[in-house]
């Protein structure tokens, strides 16, 4: 488990070194300004130690040398701020662009994947991913520049400082600093997996979270709060043992390090002391070595607490590398077409198709259609009706057979072609935040305000939309209490009506408007769509008694197939659907 941890952690540091390459140019000036901060912070302690040794007693003093050192003192300060403030800045610029590239990859990764993966993953859980991960790996990534380089470059350089002034006090202080690496070698390993196990609970509860508060009405409405605040309840738990865990290992690194800073100290002014008594040093570099001694311990402290928080920086980097690495959909061949004039001829041959090999769905389906015919699928629920509606809009390919848009396999045009040769209603509504017109132009930005209010007259949108506080002005959202579930659809309705699309999918498109406006409307989709193929996914079969070729579908297959009145006199599966619907709505 440990081999795997250590792994994991350098894979993701070499995947977060390729997002540092570009701004190469910026960590070599922050590692000269660093190189310049330390240096002369380090030179420091020698200038004070020329100080002591210029006060050499009552009436002894050297003033005129002593301002001299001062002067330089402060101009070493100066010169060391300047320099990291310099550092700070090119720090900064490294680690939010890098933030900036890593969110860009993985919003423009989620364009590319499966649906599948969507589906099987709560979209909180992703949102935790690239929000507060992300944030939390800035947050490490960031103390890592400013402080690991500082920290490093002192260790180094007050190791030469103090070689300079006696060789062998030095050699009591590398003596005890294998005990500082162990201090941090061991929190590194402890904390890696601990942090990675918090960053884990903290996206699952961030999904839960989402999906709670986006479904409230549902809650109360079955009274599940209490169940409800019991998970939570039980999340929260978890994510606070993962946290007090990683942190106990975390806190427990500056005591470690200071007890050993401590013994450097002490080790350092003991033989010092009596190197110094010997004649070996001045008291003045007695001082610089204490000096020394104290600024040589205070870097594994920073470099501890840096490798906590890297340790929790990689784990949530390897958690948003994992979803800019998870596998695409199927590409594109690179030979793919684009569809033009489509003339609406589809063709599923020996379609079969599973979400999950242990589950069978779809098996050997087959159908032709014709240009311009309107093809209503019925079924029980569960039967594979949307499933078909999915492949048709290739947001899954199928696991065999396939299927041909005017004598064209799917899989050789591109998908973009594909999906805007339709015209797509679902029963789930979705609106983004905008206006309402930029809702109704999402599929054709360029369109008049005047062919606007022509798709939304024809979708019977516009007498509501007139009666909103800005009318087409007015600015809505998904989860808008000022429109009505019917109000959206229509909304989604006239955004297709606007796109006039050669083929049209109906998928319980009408089922949250009332029937006397369902009939207006598919008087007007009727008209728009002549000549034109469409596909009509409905539960209520009194609406679809006009469609030129019914499917009825009945555990992945196709069992019936025929205009209402043949499927009438056979009395069939689809007779007593029609029935027992019938009787429903009487």
């Amino acid at each position: 488990m440990k081999k795997q941890t250590h792994t994991g952690s350098l894979r993701t540091f070499r995947k977060l070194m390729g997002y540092l390459k570009p701004y190469w140019l910026f960590l070599l000036l922050s590692l000269l300004m660093s190189v310049i901060s330390v240096g002369l912070t380090l030179y420091l302690p020698i200038l004070t130690g020329d100080a002591v040794d210029g006060i050499i007693g009552p009436g002894q003093v050297d003033f005129a040398g002593v301002i001299r050192i001062l002067i330089r003192m402060g101009i070493c300060i100066g010169i060391a701020s300047v320099a990291q403030w310099f550092m700070n800045l090119c720090n900064n610029k490294m680690t939010y662009s890098i933030v900036r590239d890593v969110r860009r990859d993985a919003f423009n990764h989620i364009q590319n994947l499966p649906l599948k993966y969507l589906d099987a993953h709560p979209s909180g859980e992703i949102v935790s991913r690239m929000i507060a991960d992300v944030d939390q790996f800035a947050d490490g990534l960031l103390m890592g520049f400013t402080q690991l380089f500082t920290s490093v470059i002192t260790i180094l350089g007050t190791l030469l400082f103090m070689l300079m002034i006696h060789p062998g006090v030095t050699l009591v202080v590398v003596c005890i600093t294998p005990l500082s690496l162990f201090v941090a070698a061991f929190v590194a390993k402890k904390t890696y997996r601990m942090f990675q196990r918090q960053s884990e609970i903290r996206g699952e509860q961030t999904g839960y979270i989402d999906e709670m508060i986006g479904n409230q009405k549902v809650v109360q409405a079955f009274h599940q709060e209490e169940k409800t605040r019991k998970h939570f309840e039980e999340l929260n738990e978890q994510l606070r043992e993962s946290s007090l865990k990683a942190i106990f290992f975390s806190s427990v690194t500056n005591p470690a390090t200071r007890f050993v800073n401590s013994l450097v100290y002490a080790g350092v002014g003991i033989v010092g002391a009596v190197v110094a008594i010997n004649g070996g040093i001045t008291i003045g570099q007695l001082t610089s070595f204490l000096g020394y001694a104290n600024q040589y311990t205070k870097p594994f402290n920073e470099i501890s607490g840096v490798v906590t928080e890297l340790q929790n920086a990689l784990a949530c980097a390897a958690r948003i590398f994992a979803l800019i690495e998870e596998e695409p959909q199927i590409p594109e061949s690179p030979d793919a077409i684009c569809l033009k004039n489509v003339q609406g001829n589809v063709g599923i041959q020996n379609v079969s198709f599973s979400y999950t090999p242990e589950q069978k769905l779809l098996q050997n389906v087959n159908l032709e259609v014709k240009a311009g015919q309107r093809i209503a699928i019925v079924g029980p629920t569960g039967c594979g009706k949307t499933t078909l509606i999915n492949l048709l809009m290739r947001f899954y390919d199928v696991n065999q057979g396939r299927i041909i848009v005017d004598g064209t396999n799917i899989r050789s045009v591109t998908r973009s072609s594909l999906r805007a040769s339709y015209g797509m209603v679902l029963q789930e509504t979705w609106l983004k935040t905008g206006t309402v017109l930029e809702n109704i132009t999402m599929g054709k930005p360029d369109a008049t305000r005047e062919e606007v209010i022509e798709a939304a007259r024809l979708s019977h949108a516009h007498s509501f939309i007139k009666r909103l506080p800005q009318g087409y002005d007015t600015v809505i959202h998904e989860n808008s209490d000022t429109l009505s579930q019917g109000q959206k659809q229509l909304l989604c309705i006239a955004r297709v009506m606007l796109c006039r699309p050669p083929m049209l999918i109906l998928d319980e498109a009408t089922s949250s408007i009332d029937t006397r406006t369902e009939i207006r409307i598919q008087k007007a989709f009727h008209k728009l769509m002549e000549g034109k193929t469409s596909f009509i996914v409905a539960h209520r079969l009194s609406t679809i008694q006009e469609a030129d070729v019914i499917l009825v579908m009945k555990d992945g297959n196709i069992i019936e197939q025929g205009d209402h009145e043949e499927l009438m006199r056979k009395r069939g599966f689809y007779y007593h659907l029609y029935e027992s619907g019938s009787r429903m709505e009487a």
